[in-house]
């Protein structure tokens, strides 16, 4: 019964999930989640540049969002709403680092960590292998090296294929802006990875299986906890 009522949530749209999480009915929330965590993460991760930030800031920012759903009034994309949230929750977490004194990091504590979101097997998922994760920590890497205004709009154009429109409102530039920035980002990383952007770009900055899981339902028992 409970995999049935994911099932259905899931083929709902938008507006009914958000009208199913107003009336606080717990699958809502979830098909939200399920829906979105792999972009959200993307983005928060984009501009934080470490997976635990990222994933700490992703947790707030839904909460955030569930807790404010009814101020939603659809002038934009329900997705873009939920981006823009998560979007100032981690730039003001990276305004705040800025302000912290440097802690030394355990960087090979951070390298265990990079792209580490197993959905299966080896043999179920051959991207989990050797040498494709070193090849996706190579894309990881000249990313996080891109300035901002070129990281963000890489990752919302290439690697999460939203339209020229939809990153433009999102990151609230003019189309073009939008157009010579993305030249200018991939300009830069085909420096570093030359034929490696293309469809290696996609798979960069997983967020699903247990991890998409274990976040969905940390977020869930705290709503429940209010």
């Amino acid at each position: 019964m409970v995999r049935q009522a994911e099932r259905a949530a899931a083929e709902r749209s938008d507006p009914e999930l958000v009208a199913m999480a107003l009336a606080r009915d717990p699958e809502g929330f979830r098909a939200i989640m399920r829906r979105y965590n792999q972009r959200l993460f993307r983005i928060a991760r984009g501009i934080l540049r470490d997976d635990a930030m990222a994933e700490d800031a992703l947790q707030d920012a839904y909460l955030k969002a569930f807790r404010h759903l009814a101020d939603f009034e659809g002038a934009s994309a329900f997705s873009t709403w939920l981006t823009r949230i998560v979007m100032n929750e981690a730039l003001g977490r990276l305004r705040k680092a800025s302000r912290t004194p440097e802690v030394p990091v355990d960087t090979a504590a951070m390298q265990s960590r990079i792209l580490d979101f197993p959905t299966g097997s080896p043999i179920d998922n051959p991207e989990t292998t050797m040498a494709q994760r070193q090849i996706l920590k190579l894309v990881e890497e000249a990313t996080d090296s891109l300035p901002e205004e070129f990281r963000l709009v890489f990752i919302a154009r290439v690697i999460e294929e939203m339209s020229v429109e939809e990153t433009a409102e999102l990151l609230s530039l003019k189309p073009e802006t939008v157009r010579s920035r993305l030249h200018r980002a991939r300009a830069l990383l085909r420096r570093q990875l030359d034929e490696m952007i293309g469809p290696i770009a996609l798979d960069a900055f997983p967020f699903a299986g247990w991890k998409c899981d274990r976040l969905t339902e940390r977020v869930m028992e705290r709503l429940a906890g209010k």
